[in-house]
């Protein structure tokens, strides 16, 4: 198994003649509104990427479409020319590298299987090229096929299957070889909810039974959280924030992990951060909320003066009260053990998740759309982002 580095990676895609000619902005016109960076070479799509992946970690590259992710797996598995920077897989430069010779397996979306080939025959087929002996193929084929629980469709052909059995096929084709570095670019995102719940369960029971490193493309956030041992959250070619699922959750780099981790995402208001009586103080709405002893520390270390920030605060972190925020309720959404509030307050929609468990029949029947209710919430789950550049002030 091995290692993976990614030292300032970039990727550019040039322009050909025409798209050359199209870019060149005429006098008095426009220029060309994109969110990934554009030069006198092409479309950036990704650029000072940096990333070192631990022997038999799970990595997760996260992040809206067009952000860069896929680009880089593809970079890594040697279908995409890297621009500039090194990429090591254990401790051999594999920049120029072919795809066969890297020891890297792929799982694609759409799966990718010979539709003339049995499974069975889909599973040896990168064995048979290797030339390895029938005996050795037939038993990491069946050791596959158990691990996956697809040894009853051995003899079947793909049309025959379910997109659920097609992609354990596919990810059996490439645990077969045994690779150094498993890489999966959005496995999941042709299948239902109800079986991408269940394939997100068997993905991490598949590894915990085979060594090898995994990288896993997706821009389904939940799937970021219950997979990775790491997150790479990204945005426009960019990394924004790499840390473990608590951390990018609890501790969001900017406004942009902030609204896209989590789910519903978190509630932004605009506020003021205070000092009083030399503690740390966000209002908002009328209400003061002292931060907390840690949240203090960090600002004061920072040396974070009094501003105007942008507040950002969980749905599930905030509290229906006698005393707090005037709303009143559009959407009242039962979700079973919580209910989701869509309120409006100081002229924002602002989403609580409001637990159930504590409340009667009755209660929970009244937060119907026109009810007016009040809000508030604690100082330790209060996150306060510059307003110009959005980064957290804690950071």
């Amino acid at each position: 198994m091995a290692s993976v580095t990614l030292k300032n990676i970039k990727k550019v895609y040039p322009f050909n003649g025409d798209d050359a000619k199209k870019n060149k902005k005429k006098k008095g016109e426009e220029p060309k509104k994109t969110n990934l960076q554009i030069t006198d070479e092409g479309v950036v799509a990704v650029q000072a990427f940096n990333l070192d992946i631990q022997d038999k970690e799970f990595i997760v590259l996260v992040g809206p479409s067009g952000c860069g992710k896929s680009t880089t797996l593809r970079m890594i598995a040697g279908l995409e020319d890297i621009t500039d920077g090194e990429l090591y897989i254990g401790d051999r430069l594999v920049n120029d590298v072919a795809p066969k010779d890297r020891d890297i397996a792929m799982v694609f979306q759409n799966y990718a299987l010979y539709p003339h080939m049995t499974v069975y025959d889909n599973m040896a087929f990168a064995l048979k090229l290797r030339h390895e002996s029938k005996e050795e193929i037939d038993r990491k084929v069946k050791e596959a096929a158990e691990i996956l629980d697809i040894t009853q469709y051995l003899g079947r052909k793909p049309k025959a299957m379910s997109g659920g059995q097609r992609q354990r096929v596919a990810i059996g084709r490439a645990i077969v070889r045994n690779p150094q570095v498993m890489l999966m670019d959005e496995p999941l995102s042709n299948l239902d909810a109800k079986l991408r719940n269940q394939m997100r369960a068997e993905i991490i029971k598949l590894r915990q039974r085979i060594n090898t490193t995994f990288i896993y493309v997706t821009h389904d956030q939940t799937e970021a959280m219950t997979l990775g041992d790491r997150i790479v959250i990204m945005k426009d070619g960019f990394i924004q924030q790499i840390g473990t699922p608590q951390e990018v959750f609890n501790h969001p780099y900017n406004l942009f992990v902030a609204g896209f981790i989590g789910t519903p995402q978190m509630n932004m208001f605009d506020a003021k951060l205070v000092k009083k009586d030399g503690k740390y103080a966000v209002e908002v709405g009328g209400l003061s909320v002292t931060l907390s002893d840690e949240k203090q520390e960090k600002l004061a270390k920072n040396n974070v003066a009094e501003q105007d920030v942008v507040l950002g605060v969980r749905p599930e972190h905030i509290e229906l009260a006698q005393e707090g925020i005037d709303a009143k309720v559009d959407v009242s959404e039962m979700m079973g053990s919580s209910v989701h509030l869509h309120v409006t307050a100081m002229d924002r929609d602002v989403v609580l998740v409001v637990s159930t468990m504590n409340m009667t029949g009755a209660e929970v029947s009244a937060l119907t759309a026109g009810t007016s209710v009040k809000f508030n919430f604690a100082g330790h789950v209060c996150h306060v982002f510059n307003k110009e550049t959005g980064v957290n002030l804690e950071a």
